[in-house]
């Protein structure tokens, strides 16, 4: 073999070898087909691609790959890094696509915690929507936590809504945080929440979400919207999931607001043990399986009825039990 013919040769498994570089990183965003990728803990961002369709086992999902997960890439001949398989989730939050009722939309995998941002008013809270949310993180293994924000803007019978709703989810088994973007209220315990951790925030458009994450975080531009005031709602201001870095230390998710929330493969029977007040009692039903509607000796009806399950968090159960097709508030 001549000098040319080794050269060629070494070329030829230089090549060879780079075709098949490969590795496992973290999607921290993703825009249609175009991802970021980072190989976490490092923030080393780079660009990748899906070619071909990727479909996930048990997932009907319009998005096969969500922000969080655990992605295998490879490079091609160009260099560019290629998605080729998504590694197995700890867990994610699935809600049922807007617009497509038989296909869900995967807003977020493998997170550490979530916490839900809520308002008393503008925009008013929707419990049904609040509980459609709790009882999928319920279900796929998420842990969350409620928190109440723009606590210094509400009046007296609002602070008194927000201690209701306090209590209502406490008892239920939750986390509640009350906290203020503004006059700093909870942000240091979200902050020791956060370290060395994934989080999602999440909630409907309008709830302030950027404005603590700006709060917890003042190194991250984040844009901030206003409410709408001739329909009392909240402006898109995050566009895409995206997830960052926090100063003092952990990963943060940011989640576009979200206007509707429909619940995922749940059946009647099994629904009950999403709602954690319910799962304490529900054994002591006299009829198993049990729907906690008309029958007797139902352990959970007697519970409401002796105030340990509120009566709220029961509507939105029953709303759930009697939910068809897409959920849409």
């Amino acid at each position: 073999m001549d000098f040319v013919q080794i050269c060629i040769f070494a070329e030829a498994k230089n090549f060879s070898a780079f075709m098949n570089i490969s590795g496992c990183a973290t999607v921290v965003k993703h825009t249609g087909s175009h991802y970021l990728l980072t190989e976490l803990p490092e923030w080393n961002l780079f660009p990748a691609v899906i070619k071909g369709k990727l479909r996930l086992k048990d997932f009907n999902s319009t998005n096969p790959v969500a922000v969080g997960d655990r992605v295998e890439y490879r490079r091609d001949a160009s260099g560019a890094a290629v998605i080729s398989a998504v590694m197995p989730r700890k867990n994610c939050i699935i809600r049922k696509s807007a617009n497509l009722s038989r296909q869900a939309h995967v807003i977020a995998a493998n997170i550490d915690m979530t916490f839900l941002v809520v308002t008393v008013s503008m925009p008013q809270i929707k419990l049904p929507f609040v509980d459609r949310f709790l009882v999928t993180c319920q279900a796929y293994g998420v842990p969350v936590t409620l928190v109440i924000n723009k606590m210094d803007l509400y009046n007296a019978d609002e602070t008194e809504m927000a201690g209701h709703l306090r209590n209502i989810y406490e008892k239920a088994g939750y986390m509640v945080l009350e906290c203020s973007a503004v006059g700093g209220e909870g942000i240091w315990q979200l902050r020791e929440m956060c370290k060395a951790r994934i989080v999602l925030f999440s909630g409907q458009s309008g709830v302030g979400k950027s404005s603590l994450i700006k709060a917890l975080d003042p190194s991250l531009d984040l844009k901030i919207g206003e409410i709408s005031l001739s329909h009392r709602q909240g402006r898109h201001t995050t566009t895409f999931y995206q997830m960052h870095p926090l100063s003092g230390g952990g990963f943060l998710i940011d989640s576009p607001g979200i206007r509707g929330f429909g619940l995922v493969d749940f059946n009647k029977y099994e629904l009950s043990a999403y709602f954690p007040e319910m799962l304490k009692v529900e054994d002591n039903c006299r009829f198993v399986p049990c729907t906690h509607t008309h029958e007797p000796g139902c352990a959970v009806k007697e519970a409401l009825e002796n105030g340990d399950i509120s009566a709220e968090r029961y509507e939105s159960y029953l709303g759930m039990l009697e939910e068809e097709g897409k959920y849409r508030i």
